[in-house]
């Protein structure tokens, strides 16, 4: 996705599901490159520089506006959740849903994503209704 060719990349690498094990691999060796999330950069920019990348619309840099957007393809993207509506139906999964969205702000901190702009987080709520009456 990122090469837009499969195998493409590296294969001088070490894979990692710890983003700080990531952190100390990059920042420790000028040559190397490494793919974690943003706000694992945010906290590490005395350590890290980052890459601007070209999706095809010129070179855009990591921002939280840019992830928000769009325009940092393809190293940003939207994560959803999915409810059916059938479970839906379900009060602990409408519960769920709820507490997740008034919640939000404190979820996406907590998991270290970029959060949802205002608009965002309406758009969320009202489609939810949204899929509640129908």
């Amino acid at each position: 996705m990122i090469n837009d060719k499969a195998k493409a990349s590296r294969t001088d690498y070490t894979p990692s599901e710890n983003d700080n094990i990531l952190v100390q691999g990059v920042a420790g060796d000028k040559n190397s490159l490494g793919y974690f999330g943003f706000t694992y950069f945010e906290e590490n920019t005395d350590k890290l520089k980052a890459v601007k990348v070209d999706g095809g619309d010129g070179c855009v840099e990591p921002s939280s506006d840019n992830a928000q957007s769009g325009k940092y393809k393809p190293l940003s993207r939207p994560l959803f959740i999915y409810v059916s509506g059938k479970s839906l139906a379900r009060p602990e999964v409408k519960d769920f849903v709820d507490y997740y969205i008034e919640n939000i702000d404190e979820v996406v901190k907590e998991a270290k994503f970029v959060p949802l702009t205002d608009e965002q987080k309406k758009t969320l709520k009202s489609e939810f209704e949204a899929l509640g009456k129908a």
